[in-house]
């Protein structure tokens, strides 16, 4: 395996307004480019927008979602590859031809799809059918996974996707900023991002406390430490219907070592080298081999119902 040069993105993109949203996506790519990046990840649903889902009829959210990959959005990101000269991932709605709609996220290059990942733990509405299956393909001569958001909580997925090959886990969220359980999770004023010209560090202080970045780093790191992987998040800045997001898209080394991150309150996008040495350097790698399966293969196969809960699916105040 060679070097691969990777960017992390974060835009503010406008809710179902694709044509906007896909001309953010080919400046920053040609930008990215242009700073010898071989691949860009932008963030979950960055085509159509992810929280509106929430307030859309089954019908709207089918006129919302495409088809993969004979819609629009994907044949556009093929020519934007092509334009650019560099590997394109990012995330849709997705509808197939019985009607089941799904959040998905979609790697391509100039010759097609490379990859499709349907997410395997949707929420945002009630009609999203969830993945059966990972996704796990090569680029650049790397093998790479994709997790969705949710997807990344259970860790079991991320183990199975690293098993699966990938030293590489592209992670799309849109995430942070939102009520939990937890202490000190909750939404972020909008105000502030309005003003963040004016009062960058309030908003900031907002940002990387624990409703945000502080959050992240209580588990994002692990799941690339753990694997001995590459962990590439991207996450949206800004508004995302009336919540508030903020950004910190990175890449996390196998180290559980943040390499790259954007750090600017507005547009943004990080680039790091990627190495396959760190692989086999990492403690990961070691660990992996040191596992015993038939110590607990009985206990993970158990018969589980899954649940979920998600406190601001249905909420009804508003920010």
């Amino acid at each position: 395996m060679q070097n691969l040069n990777i960017s992390a993105a974060q835009f503010e993109h406008k809710s179902a307004d694709k044509e906007y949203n896909l001309k953010i996506i080919d400046q920053m790519s040609g930008q990215a480019a242009n700073e010898a990046a071989d691949v860009v990840a932008f963030h979950e649903c960055c085509i159509s927008g992810y929280t509106i889902a929430n307030s859309l009829s089954k019908r709207e959210m089918l006129n919302l979602a495409e088809f993969i990959p004979a819609g629009p959005s994907t044949e556009k990101l093929i020519r934007l590859s092509k334009k650019h000269q560099i590997t394109i991932l990012a995330g849709l709605f997705e509808k197939d031809e019985n009607k089941f709609i799904y959040n998905s996220y979609v790697c391509v290059n100039k010759s097609g799809v490379i990859a499709k990942h349907r997410k395997l733990h949707p929420f945002i509405h009630p009609e999203l059918s969830p993945g059966d299956r990972y996704t796990v393909f090569d680029l650049n001569g790397w093998k790479c996974g994709i997790l969705i958001c949710y997807d990344n909580n259970i860790i079991e997925n991320v183990r199975a996707t690293n098993l699966l090959g990938a030293d590489i886990i592209f992670m799309p969220h849109v995430t942070m900023c939102t009520p939990s359980t937890r202490p000190g999770a909750g939404f972020v004023d909008p105000k502030l991002w309005k003003n963040r010209k004016e009062d960058p560090t309030s908003l900031r202080i907002e940002f990387d406390s624990l409703k945000g970045r502080q959050w992240l780093m209580k588990w994002l790191p692990a799941r690339a430490y753990d694997n001995a992987a590459y962990v590439v998040f991207a996450n949206p800045i800004g508004m995302d219907a009336d919540q508030l997001k903020n950004g910190c898209s990175m890449i996390i080394d196998p180290f559980g070592d943040v390499i790259t991150e954007c750090r600017k309150l507005d547009n943004d996008f990080a680039t790091a080298t990627i190495t396959p040495s760190k692989l086999m350097d990492a403690g990961g790698h070691r660990y992996k081999n040191a596992r015993r399966p038939e110590l607990y293969r009985d206990i993970f196969s158990k018969k589980h119902q899954p649940e979920q809960h998600v406190a601001w699916l249905n909420r009804k105040e508003k920010v």
